[in-house]
C-alpha cells in the first residue's frame, strides 16, 4: 500500500480540497487527516465511527494539598510560572518538565498523564477515515500525528493507497506525517510568499529523503509567479504534476460542503484527474 501525503508551506492552499477531491476519484483507498492543529477534513466526508479514544501525548504536574509544606521551593524552580501562591499548578501553564517533583522535600508532587487530544478513526463511504483534535493550548501534535497514523493501519483492508493530508509548515507535525511515505504531492498558490514557503517544504521533504512532487493551484492567477515556481521546480529536478485553475464555483462548493467534484465542476476536475495520473507514473518508476 503506498502512503502520500499532501502538505503545503501555508495554509488556505487548497490542499484539503485537493485531498477530499481525490477521494471521491480515487478507488480502493484510506484517509487521513494529520492536520491536528486545525482538521478540516471531516468537514467534507460523513461516516460511521468506528473507534474514538482519548489521547494522552504529555505529563502535568500535580500537588497534593495534603502533604504540601508550602515550602515555595517549587514555585522558584518552575520556569513557566505554572505554580500558583496558593500552590496549584495550572495545565495550561506547566510543561510537565517534572523540575518540582526534583525540589519537592516531601514528595508532594506527582506527574500525571494529560489528555492532549482525541482520536477518530470513521467508516465513510470513500474509506476508511482517521483523524484527530489536539486540545486547545497542548503541544505534542507530532506524536499526535502518529498515533493517528497507527490508527488508520489497525483498520487497514488491502487498500491500495492511503491519502493524507498533512499540516501545513515545516514543523514536527509535517515531519510526523512524511516520515515514511512513499511521496510528498507540495500544493503551492502562485505568489511569492507561496513561491519562498514550497522552497521550504521541498527542502524538508529532501531531507527526509521522501520523492517530492508539486501542484500549483490557481496557476492561473499569477502565470509569472507560476512560471517561476516551474522552473524552481526543474532546477530541483522536482516534477510539476498538477496545475489547477481558479475556479470560484470551487468556494460556492465548499460553502455548501460538497467537494468540485460532487459539485461536477469540470474545469477543476479534469487538472486533479491528469495530476493523480501524473503521480501513479511517476510511483511506478520510482519502483522499478
Amino acid at each position: 500500500m503506498k502512503q502520500i501525503v499532501f502538505i503545503s508551506g501555508k495554509g488556505g492552499t487548497g490542499k484539503s480540497t485537493l485531498v477530499a477531491s481525490l477521494g471521491h476519484l480515487v478507488p480502493n483507498k484510506m484517509l487521513a487527516d494529520c492536520d491536528v492543529d486545525a482538521p478540516n477534513l471531516h468537514l467534507l466526508l460523513e461516516g460511521t465511527e468506528l473507534y474514538c479514544a482519548d489521547y494522552s501525548g504529555g505529563k502535568k504536574a500535580a500537588i497534593d494539598p495534603d502533604i504540601c509544606i508550602s515550602c515555595g521551593k517549587c514555585r522558584e524552580v518552575c520556569r513557566f510560572n505554572a505554580i500558583s501562591p496558593d500552590f496549584v499548578v495550572s495545565s495550561m501553564a506547566c510543561e510537565g518538565c517534572a523540575a518540582c517533583t526534583v525540589v519537592c522535600p516531601v514528595n508532594a508532587i506527582a506527574l500525571n498523564d494529560a489528555q492532549t487530544g482525541k482520536t477518530f478513526v470513521h467508516d465513510t463511504a470513500l474509506g476508511r477515515f482517521a483523524h484527530a483534535r489536539l486540545a486547545i493550548g497542548a503541544d505534542g501534535s507530532g506524536k499526535l500525528v502518529t498515533q493517528v497514523r497507527r490508527n488508520l493501519a489497525e483498520f487497514q483492508q488491502n487498500e491500495d493507497y492511503v491519502l493524507i493530508d498533512g499540516s501545513p509548515g515545516i514543523g514536527c507535525s509535517v515531519i510526523s506525517s512524511i516520515t515514511g511515505t512513499d511521496a510528498v504531492v507540495a500544493v503551492a498558490e502562485p505568489t511569492p510568499s507561496g513561491r519562498h514557503d514550497l522552497d521550504r517544504v521541498l527542502s524538508t521533504a529532501d531531507h527526509f529523503k521522501v520523492p517530492a512532487y508539486v501542484c500549483i493551484n490557481k496557476f492561473d492567477l499569477n502565470p509569472v509567479v507560476s512560471a517561476q515556481i516551474e522552473a524552481d521546480c526543474q532546477a530541483r529536478n522536482v516534477a510539476v504534476i498538477g496545475k489547477i485553475p481558479f475556479e470560484p464555483l470551487v468556494v460556492e462548493a465548499l460553502q455548501n460542503g460538497q467537494t468540485p467534484v460532487q459539485a461536477n465542476i469540470q474545469t477543476v476536475i479534469k487538472p486533479i484527474e491528469k495530476l493523480w495520473q501524473n503521480l501513479t507514473e511517476a510511483l511506478a518508476l520510482q519502483h522499478r
